[in-house]
């Protein structure tokens, strides 16, 4: 299926203002219902999960909170994370855009999961003759964390997750891979 960079950049832009759109919605209902917003820069640590010989990466990146209700919070997270596959024949570069509900039982606790759009690049080896491609995708997470209060407006807070996305198709063998992957954060939450 050809898709021209036109047709491409119109989805792109209207997956973004759908995600701006939700961003500002989540954001709005949190601070509506009197409790303080969170805006969380973090730094993480992923690996994947079917290449036992691949090391974890640290990646970076944003999210924005708030809470719903006492006991629910809303998330909207942006990412940047990089890992070597197949002996480092392949690069993938993927910036996961992810919406979350957490459940907070304890004002530190807090489970749930979400969706997310990955925008996901495989960049081949320049020595092989394998065209790079970028991907689209949706996928799923599920996961878990506590914050550990500083300061009156600063937490830490710790999260792990699993994120579930759909087998890949490649280039090289094996032909077909799953992507799914482990992820670690330790942010810095600054209420507002």
């Amino acid at each position: 299926m050809n898709t021209t960079v036109k047709e491409l950049w119109l989805q792109l832009a209207r997956r973004v203002l759908f995600g701006a759109s939700l961003l500002a919605l989540l954001v709005v209902a949190g601070i509506g219902v009197g409790n303080a917003g969170e805006i969380m820069p973090s730094i993480g640590v992923t690996r994947a999960r079917n290449d036992s010989d691949a090391d974890a990466k640290v990646y970076g990146g944003l999210a924005v909170r708030g809470h719903l209700a006492p006991f629910l919070m809303s998330e909207i997270g942006v990412a940047y994370r990089r890992e070597s596959r197949l002996d480092d024949a392949l690069e993938v570069r993927m910036w996961p855009v992810t919406a979350s509900l957490w459940f907070t039982p304890l004002l530190s606790l807090y489970a749930g999961g979400g969706v997310g759009w990955y925008h996901t690049t495989f960049d081949y080896d320049d020595v092989l003759p394998i065209e790079d491609e970028t991907h689209q995708k949706f996928g799923m997470h599920l996961g878990g964390g506590f914050e550990v209060p500083l300061a009156p407006v600063v937490a830490l807070d710790l999260n792990g997750r699993y994120v579930f996305l759909e087998k890949e198709n490649g280039g090289l063998p094996p032909r077909e891979f799953d992507p799914d992957f482990w992820s670690t954060t330790l942010g810095l939450a600054i209420r507002f």
